[in-house]
C-alpha cells in the first residue's frame, strides 16, 4: 500500500471533507507496515473497501418552532462497518455537523468498537440542528422529525445510534419515544437511555470514566502516581463532567474547563458542587464559564481564549475535534506535562499529535481513550438483550476491564525499538488487525 497514492485518489473523490481525510490518513500512516505484511489484503481490495462507508443516508428534518415557524435541518446516518457488528456510533446536533464531520466520525468509531472487544461495527449519525437557545417543545419536535426518517434504517441487530454532543437524555428520550411509536417495539435500539426504561447506570459518565482507567493506567505503566496531579480539561458537557469527576475521586485536581465563550481556571479546584454546576449549566444550553466565574470567586475566566495555556501534569481534551493545534501543543510541551490523551474525537490536529510522538510525549489517541463510553453502551446493549439490569459495580468493573484490555493492546502494538509506547500506532493496527480479519473472512462484500 502506498499511502500517498490511497490519499490522492481520495482527496480527488471527497476534497472537501478535510476532517474525514484527516482521520483516513492518520490510520493509514500507522497501519502501512503491518497492511504490506498481508498481501492477501492488498488482492482483496481491503483498503478501497475499508475507507469508503458501506452507505450513508442524507435527509431533510423539517420542524416547527414555538411560533410555529417552519426550519429544514439537514440529517445523517453514516453506515461505516458492520464487519464485527451491527453499526454502533452516536447522534450529534450542532451547527457545524456536515458530511465530513460524520465520515470521519463513523470512521473512527470502526476502530473505536474493534478496540472494546465487543461486537459493534462503526456508525455515525446527527444534523446541524442546534439545540441552543431551543425549548423542550421545540427540541422534542425536531427529535421526533429525525426520527420519522431515521427509524427505516436502524434496529438493535442493524445500527444502535446513541448520544453524543448535543444529544443527552432528553433527546436519546424523544427519539426512542418516536421510535417505540412508529414501530411498536420496545426494542435495545437507542443507548444511554433513562434507567427507567433500559438505560445502563454510569453510561453518562462513561466516556469521562473509562479515559481515567485509560490515563491512570498510562501512568502506572511509568511508575507514576496520579494522586496529586493537576489536570487541565476542555468542555464542559457529559464527557468533562465524568473525567472531572472520575479524576478527583483517583485523587487529581482538575483545574480548567471551558466553553463557547472560554475558559474557567480555578485553583483550588473543580470538584463537588462545582462539578455539579458544570452539568447543570450544560444541560440549560447556556454558556458556562462566565456564570462559573460569577458563582465561585476563586475562579478565573479566560474570555475567548484555550485552556492549553495554563500550566498542569496531565492535559485532557474533552470538547470537540480538533481543538487542540501545532501552537497549542508546543505550548503544552513546554510545560513538560506527564501526559496528553484526546478524550474527545481527534481532539487534536494531526501536527500536534506529529509533535507529540515525535517528542516522545506520552500521549494517547481518541479511539483508545475515549472508548469508554461506546463500551458502556455496548454493556447497554447486551442487559437489554438480555432483559437485565447490572449494578453500578458490576458495570464499573467491566469498564475497568475492557480499558485495560484496550490499554493492552495499545502496548502490544504500540510499542517501539527504544521502549516508547506509540499509542497512536498501537491503537490503530489493534483495532485495524480485528476488522481486517473479519472482513477477509466474509468475502468481498
Amino acid at each position: 500500500m502506498e499511502v500517498e497514492q490511497v490519499m490522492n485518489g481520495l482527496m480527488w473523490k471527497h476534497s472537501g471533507e478535510p476532517e474525514f481525510l484527516q482521520a483516513v490518513k492518520e490510520v493509514l500512516e500507522s497501519i502501512k507496515d503491518v497492511y504490506n505484511q498481508h498481501p492477501e489484503f492488498e488482492k482483496a481490495g481491503l483498503i478501497e473497501r475499508l475507507v469508503e462507508p458501506e452507505r450513508v443516508y442524507i435527509f431533510r428534518v423539517p420542524w416547527t418552532d414555538d411560533q410555529g415557524g417552519v426550519h429544514v435541518n439537514t440529517g445523517y446516518r453514516v453506515q461505516f462497518n458492520s464487519a464485527i457488528g451491527p453499526y454502533k456510533g452516536g447522534l450529534r446536533f450542532h451547527s457545524s455537523v456536515n458530511l465530513s464531520i460524520m465520515k470521519f466520525l463513523g470512521f473512527e468509531q470502526t476502530f473505536k468498537n474493534a478496540l472494546t472487544t465487543l461486537p459493534m461495527g462503526g456508525g455515525k449519525g446527527g444534523s446541524d440542528f442546534s439545540i441552543r437557545g431551543r425549548s423542550d417543545a421545540e427540541v422534542m419536535r425536531f427529535c421526533q422529525a429525525f426520527m420519522q426518517e431515521l427509524y427505516h434504517h436502524i434496529g438493535p441487530d442493524e445500527d444502535v445510534p446513541a448520544g453524543d454532543i448535543g444529544v443527552g437524555g432528553r433527546e436519546i428520550g424523544y427519539l426512542f419515544g418516536e421510535y417505540k411509536k412508529l414501530t411498536h417495539q420496545f426494542q435495545g435500539v437507542m443507548t444511554g437511555k433513562g434507567m427507567e426504561w433500559g438505560g445502563s447506570i454510569l453510561r453518562p459518565e462513561a466516556t469521562g470514566y473509562g479515559a481515567l482507567y485509560f490515563v491512570n493506567q498510562m501512568l502506572q505503566t511509568h511508575d507514576i502516581d496520579i494522586k496529586g496531579k493537576t489536570v487541565a480539561v476542555s468542555g464542559f458537557g457529559n464527557v468533562a463532567w465524568g473525567a472531572a469527576k472520575k479524576a478527583t475521586q483517583l485523587g487529581a485536581k482538575v483545574i480548567t474547563i471551558s466553553g463557547p465563550d472560554g475558559y474557567i481556571y480555578d485553583p483550588e479546584g473543580i470538584c463537588g458542587e462545582k462539578i455539579d454546576f458544570m452539568l447543570d449549566l450544560r444541560n440549560s444550553g447556556e454558556d458556562i464559564c462566565e456564570p462559573y466565574a460569577e458563582k465561585f470567586k476563586e475562579a478565573q475566566f479566560f474570555e475567548g481564549r484555550k485552556p492549553w495555556e495554563q500550566k498542569a501534569d496531565i492535559y485532557l481534551t474533552c470538547a470537540t475535534q480538533n481543538e487542540l493545534n501545532g501552537d497549542d501543543a508546543d505550548r503544552i510541551m513546554a510545560c513538560k506535562p506527564l501526559c496528553v490523551a484526546e478524550v474527545s474525537n481527534m481532539g487534536c490536529t494531526a501536527e500536534a499529535v506529529e509533535k507529540f510522538v515525535h517528542a516522545h510525549q506520552l500521549f494517547a489517541p481518541g479511539k483508545a481513550v475515549n472508548a469508554g463510553g461506546v463500551a458502556t453502551s455496548g454493556l447497554e446493549m447486551t442487559q437489554n438483550s438480555m432483559r437485565l439490569h447490572w449494578s453500578a459495580t458490576e458495570v464499573d468493573e467491566k469498564l475497568h476491564y475492557i480499558m485495560h484490555s484496550i490499554h493492552e493492546q495499545c502496548v502490544k502494538y504500540g510499542t517501539q525499538p527504544d521502549g516508547y509506547i506509540d499509542y497512536v500506532k498501537g491503537a490503530n493496527v489493534a483495532g485495524f488487525m480485528k476488522v481486517a480479519n473479519a472482513m477477509m473472512a466474509q468475502g468481498i462484500v
